[in-house]
């Protein structure tokens, strides 16, 4: 198993032993951007969403990365606030539009304080990665260059939540469509961390752009097994089958009837009825199917080729320690798949299972 470079540390947040260096100085960041100068109501409930739980994936990302080119993660604090309040601004307004009303085992905040509000507060999160830049130690011109970042890959994710949202009217359930939302919605989150820190660290922006490619594609893993733990998993939204509720076309959807395009009309069918009218024995025999009928099988082979393309890829020779930082992200996505299938794919130039 490749290890963890010291910088990355995806453990428990309750184990302040292992936290990763400078994420407790991101997440007071995060705090003190959204209270602002007087802490006031929208300003409270983007607090309570910061601090209601999650791995920070994306601030530990941003260190991570920096720290790997750069030997320190110092002058990266900010640029890791940015992409995590960037992130749980989509968050906010995700759980809106797909009607969730349990996020992190809690009430989502739509659901405790009515959507006009969340809006707000997922308004507020939206404009303070900006701000969070006067806290990266950069020179105006790098600022710059990471304000655009920020702004490309904000305007990526709303075209990915988009896309998704059309897919199940237009009856658009191949992976083509899939997988651009995909790249839009879940990969940028992914790959904007990195490309930040590459320019922070002095990469030009097709060094950079070409770095953070590689992580956009633990983002799709990221995604392919995220579909999966929907109905397989446990990913603390209340209950099994949230994406069937609430008729997401995930990636399960989308490889049954690719295997199975008689069952379209019974599928969809159940996509389109009502969160609150979707029984759990429907789930359950959605589950059955994906699971009897090999998408599930299928799904997980796809994962398993995104991940072998990554610890393949010759992108990161020249960045050993990025290389690192890569694999181990790779890994920690990849737990949550493990339960069902616990082999991983070999990395060829050095015969090692990463398990």
């Amino acid at each position: 198993m490749i290890q963890a470079p010291p910088v990355l540390h995806l453990a428990s947040d309750s184990d302040a032993s292992t936290r990763a260096p400078g994420l407790s100085e991101v997440e007071a960041l995060m705090v003190k951007l959204s209270a602002g100068r007087h802490l006031e109501r929208c300003g409270a409930m983007a607090v309570e969403h910061l601090t209601g739980g999650g791995k920070r994936i994306r601030a530990r990302l941003a260190l991570a990365a920096h720290a790997a080119l750069t030997g320190t993660t110092a002058g990266s604090l900010g640029w890791a606030a940015a992409c995590e309040l960037l992130h749980n601004a989509s968050l906010v307004h995700d759980d809106l539009q797909d009607g969730d009303t349990v996020r992190r085992g809690s009430p989502t905040l739509w659901a405790k304080y009515g959507a006009p509000q969340a809006i707000n507060a997922g308004d507020l999160l939206l404009m303070l990665p900006t701000l969070a830049l006067d806290h990266v130690e950069a020179d105006d011109g790098t600022r710059w260059r990471l304000s655009r970042c920020l702004a490309e890959h904000a305007a990526d994710t709303v075209r990915g939540q988009s896309l998704e949202m059309t897919l199940l009217n237009s009856r658009r359930v191949g992976w083509n469509d899939y997988l651009r939302g995909v790249d839009g919605k879940t990969a940028g989150f992914f790959g904007l961390p990195v490309h930040g820190a590459a320019l922070l660290a002095g990469r030009n922006g097709l060094e950079a752009r070409a770095l953070a490619a590689e992580f956009r594609r633990i983002g799709v893993v990221f995604q392919l097994q995220d579909d999966v733990i929907d109905l397989f998993g446990e990913k603390g939204r209340g209950a099994v089958g949230a994406d069937i509720r609430e008729g997401k076309v995930s990636a399960l959807v989308v490889e049954h009837l690719r295997l199975y395009p008689e069952d379209t009309g019974w599928l969809l069918s159940i996509l389109e009825t009502p969160r609150d009218e979707t029984t759990n024995t429907q789930v359950a025999e959605v589950c059955r199917r994906f699971s009897d009928g090999g998408a599930l099988d299928e799904v997980l082979d796809r994962i398993y080729e995104f991940s072998a393309a990554t610890y393949r890829s010759t992108v990161l020779d020249d960045e050993p320690a990025l290389r690192k930082v890569a694999c181990t992200t790779l890994d920690h996505v990849l737990e949550g798949v493990r339960h069902i299938d616990p082999s991983l794919p070999v990395d060829d130039r050095t015969g090692a299972l990463h398990v």
